[in-house]
């Protein structure tokens, strides 16, 4: 068994404007795709996410302006199955996010993808999306 992970990404980062709102969605919102708080810098107004390392933190701006959400810019939780991500979606509605897409397919993502989207308190775009691996295509043939 390899200890090399599978993932191309360290970690991602949020900017809140509320600190102890913000973890307090996220603790919520993320245990619907399994994952929780893995370091907690609260003295620092800093939290980090993840299933077995900090993955996706959630802090206030350290030069101390003001958080805005990005344009263009999300984070997309994996999902481990179509109900993860409607129990996601309902929990991220629930603690007051915006929608901003719905559960469902996304054909033009391929017929493996099932996800939805909504804006944190703090206006940035993520998603809970999870990848039917019986339906996606193989890298080497192009079949399903």
């Amino acid at each position: 068994m390899s200890d090399e992970n599978p993932s191309i990404m360290s970690h991602v980062s949020v900017g809140t404007n509320n600190f102890e709102k913000a973890i307090k969605f996220y603790d919520e919102v993320l245990a619907t795709v399994g994952a929780t708080r893995v370091l907690d810098l609260s003295e620092f107004r800093a939290v980090a996410y993840g299933k077995k390392f900090p993955e996706f933190w959630v802090n206030e701006p350290h030069d101390g302006s003001q958080a805005q959400a990005g344009n263009g810019a999300h984070f997309a939780f994996m999902a481990p199955s179509k109900n993860a991500v409607q129990a996601f979606w309902d929990k991220a509605i629930e603690s007051g996010a915006e929608p901003d897409g719905e559960p469902g397919e996304r054909p033009h993502y391929g017929d493996a993808y099932y996800g939805c989207f909504v804006r944190d308190l703090d206006g940035n775009k993520i998603e809970a999306m999870y990848w039917d691996m019986s339906l996606a295509p193989d890298p080497v043939s192009g079949h399903a």
